[in-house]
């Protein structure tokens, strides 16, 4: 309390980001916690159920049961993948020359903020002979009829894996970036003296270790961005996937909160993907911790 009166000020000057932080995040996850204990519908006054929704949920919603898995299916490919592509790609561009390494920065980075990904994958495996998919395939002899890709249950998951991939070189790559160009050159020249052989221990014993906060702020990004998938599928595939093949929780989420007005419900999704999240997030703090050490 002493040191908080002597820096009064500072507190001050975050108190605005405080109360907006507090205000739009802290309490509506406590408020979707008790929430999550209530058959809150939005019409009626909520009544508590305690744990009936989420004992429906594990024991009663065969589709939840279908999200939890394809919701681990993209994490798992979805967030590893992207994020170690991310680092990699940065790794690439950084040791190009400064004019160049701008405009493949923005070329790799596009992507991610581009309106038009989801029309450029339509066309490329849009369901008639006028795809690019179809017609190559056609034309090669592969096929005799078009592929119907985004109603076929066989191809909807890879496919909208693949897009996500295509699409993951975001707000992570370019803090990689900024970490790596950060890197004071003296570290590389202290590296090899020391006895550093090749590029691979390089990497390992100088990058990683400075850039632990970088790495850590993109674990956070690709871990969000792999449990929150969804848009992808539903630019490409619809809500729901045909028999929710590409069904995940925040489908799940959506579903009940957005459209059925089943708040209570929603609430416990939400709070299982909340906790599901936060697991991740201190698994991948312990393993970055340890890099470099």
């Amino acid at each position: 309390w002493k040191e908080a009166k002597q820096n009064w000020v500072a507190y001050v000057m975050v108190a605005p980001y405080m109360i907006i932080f507090a205000m739009f995040t802290i309490v509506p996850v406590f408020l979707s916690i008790f929430m999550s204990f209530t058959d809150f519908n939005m019409l009626e006054m909520p009544n508590m159920v305690w744990m009936k929704n989420y004992v429906t949920l594990f024991f009663d919603d065969d589709i939840f049961l279908i999200a939890i898995k394809n919701t681990f299916i993209f994490a798992v490919i979805v967030g590893p993948s992207s994020y170690l592509m991310s680092f990699l790609v940065a790794w690439f561009i950084n040791e190009l020359p400064p004019k160049i390494r701008s405009l493949v920065t923005l070329v790799f980075y596009a992507p991610s903020i581009s309106g038009q990904v989801y029309l450029i994958w339509g066309t490329l495996f849009s369901s008639d002979s006028y795809g690019w998919a179809n017609a190559w395939l056609s034309k090669l002899g592969f096929i005799d009829e078009p592929i119907n890709w985004f109603k076929d249950e066989k191809y909807v998951m890879p496919l909208c894996i693949v897009v996500s991939l295509w699409m993951s070189l975001g707000t992570s790559f370019l803090a990689f970036i900024a970490g790596l160009q950060g890197i004071d050159s003296a570290q590389y020249e202290a590296g090899a003296v020391d006895g550093v052989r090749n590029r691979w221990q390089e990497l390992y014993y100088i990058p990683l270790p400075n850039m632990k906060p970088q790495l850590m702020f993109g674990a956070i990004m690709s871990i969000t961005g792999s449990f929150g998938f969804g848009a992808v599928v539903d630019a490409l595939a619809g809500f729901p996937s045909v028999n929710y093949c590409a069904h995940t929780i925040v489908h799940h989420l959506s579903d009940y909160g957005g459209q059925r007005y089943e708040i209570g419900y929603s609430s416990a999704i939400a709070v299982v993907l909340f906790l599901i999240m936060v697991g991740a997030n201190m698994l991948v703090k312990k393993i970055i911790a340890r890099l470099g050490t």
